[in-house]
């Protein structure tokens, strides 16, 4: 039987994606919970965590930044999957957020 994988197809997204390991918290329905950003582009990232969502789902992501301060982004859960993380698409966001996002892929593209 081959394994399908569910990266590829039409589902998987035109935005190139940078590989990162980013400790962050994201808060859903079911509360605030601990998760590893290991992808992340312009428009969204994959978050590592075994929280419980459901695919439509609105979450916040803190993004941590130097001095305990962090940046909160809006996603929605486009593709989950139990026990391993959720793809979010960002969403709602601000002139500064999309700087702020653009900068941050380019530096990890170096």
């Amino acid at each position: 039987m081959a394994i399908r994988d569910r990266r590829s197809g039409r589902d998987r997204r035109d935005i190139q994606r940078v590989g990162v390991n980013i400790d962050v918290e994201w808060e859903g329905a079911s509360g605030r919970q601990s998760g590893t950003i290991s992808d992340i582009s312009s428009a969204g990232c994959f978050v590592l965590s075994s929280g419980e969502l459901n695919d439509g789902e609105t979450v916040r992501i803190f993004l941590p930044l130097t001095g305990g301060m962090k940046v909160q982004f809006l996603g929605e859960v486009v593709n989950h999957v139990f026990e391993i993380g959720f793809a979010a698409r960002f969403t709602e966001l601000s002139e500064a957020q999309k700087d702020f996002l653009e900068k941050l892929v380019d530096t990890l593209k170096k």
